[in-house]
């Protein structure tokens, strides 16, 4: 199974060097030296990290093959994606892989079905859950422990406690 981890930024001085957006919670695993990725668009890839380092809490890193300027340039937005075994899941008990998400039954704590994610949109500040309802209407829920106390894979069911107004506009404070 793939899984983008990180989305390539600008360039970073004149040694191929470019930022990256990260998108794993494992940089450490998926980001390391050596590490080769497949890329979207596919005609970009793969790549091989050569380096990496953290610059003023940026990660940077170079690639194989990519030694100036302008070549890193030309990767700027392409998206990173890692081989996963669709087996693994991450070490914390309360992280998710989007696939793992992706599917889920949305139900309320008192058991009403809201609908089902259809994605996971990653914002800088939160992550968000698109929900697709049963009448087509999308709901956007924020993915943070308040508003989604379980996931539970074994039932595929996510459980939300949807603040006023989240699921019904009219209930809005």
């Amino acid at each position: 199974m793939q899984l983008v981890v990180a989305r390539i930024g600008r360039a970073h001085g004149i040694r191929g060097e470019v930022t990256v957006e990260v998108r794993t919670d494992e940089p450490e695993l998926r980001l390391a030296p050596g590490a080769v990725l497949a890329t979207d668009p596919a005609e970009r890839g793969p790549l091989r990290i050569e380096t990496g380092r953290v610059h003023s809490g940026r990660l940077l890193l170079r690639f194989a093959g990519v030694g100036d300027r302008g070549a890193a340039e030309a990767l700027r937005n392409t998206l990173l994606i890692a081989e996963v075994d669709p087996e693994e899941v991450p070490e914390d008990p309360d992280e998710y892989y989007d696939h793992q998400l992706i599917d889920l039954d949305v139900v309320t704590t008192e058991g009403v079905h809201v609908g089902r994610i259809e994605e996971i949109s990653h914002l800088p500040g939160q992550d968000l859950l698109v929900v697709r309802r049963a009448d087509g209407g999308e709901v956007l829920v924020p993915f943070v422990e308040e508003i989604v106390p379980e996931i539970d894979l074994a039932e595929q069911k996510a459980v939300i406690a949807p603040p006023p107004g989240l699921l019904d506009e009219s209930e809005a404070r």
